[in-house]
């Protein structure tokens, strides 16, 4: 099975290398059902693929490798950026979308959020050491690097036995974590990924970061 769809990494780092990669299938009607989407995202093998079913109204399908989730944030991040939509709709809810030039932000709630398990870790020097865990657990490690600046290092493990052992970034659980934490948050997480989160005063929550594009 082939079809038309862009790669984009998500949440770069600030000398633009890194980011979660994503596929874009512009045309969602070249995959028109549930099946066909689910056996395309396995074949991409990404971590996510994300399905654009009116672009007009931001109505988007996210699918990784073995699951369709009714919400993600480097999904609707990086097809917030790409489409230049300023509203996205996933299963979940409407969530709004701004550009400020070098971010790309989306407002969301956490109860959106897929369940995690976030474990904090004394140091991030901890994160960085931990070995890849065996499937069952959604695992979100993370540790503070300055706490009085809000740096967080952080690594997630999905558990899913999919093929992605290790997610470079995740909007999700950054997420998860800011609400936590009740602060915003400056997270470096994979390899050098970056995402920024600010709470809202609704009980909602932005998430922002760096997009590139990597082919078509």
């Amino acid at each position: 099975m082939t079809t038309a769809h862009d790669v984009l990494a998500v949440f770069c780092g600030g000398d633009g290398r890194h980011g979660n990669l994503l596929g874009v299938v512009r045309d969602g009607r070249t995959c028109p059902d549930e099946a066909s989407r689910q056996a395309y995202a396995k074949q991409l093998g990404l971590s996510e693929t994300v399905f654009v079913d009116d672009p007009e109204r931001g109505a988007v399908d996210i699918y990784t490798p073995g699951v369709r989730l009714p919400f993600a944030g480097h999904p609707l991040v990086g097809a917030a950026w790409l489409l230049d939509l300023e509203v996205l709709n996933p299963p979940a809810g409407e969530v709004w979308a701004r550009h400020d030039g070098e971010f790309t932000w989306i407002t969301a709630r956490p109860e959106w959020a897929p369940a995690r398990t976030l474990r904090q870790y004394g140091s991030a020097a901890e994160v960085d050491a931990l070995e890849v865990p065996p499937p069952g657990e959604w695992l979100y490690a993370w540790a503070w690097e300055d706490e009085a600046a809000g740096r967080v290092r952080a690594r997630a493990f999905p558990g899913r036995g999919d093929g992605i052992d290790e997610d470079e970034a995740t909007g999700a659980a950054a997420l998860l974590l800011t609400a936590r934490l009740g602060r915003a948050l400056n997270i470096t997480q994979g390899r050098g990924s970056q995402l920024l989160t600010a709470p809202g005063p609704d009980g909602t929550i932005e998430l922002g970061g760096r997009v590139r594009q990597i082919g078509r």
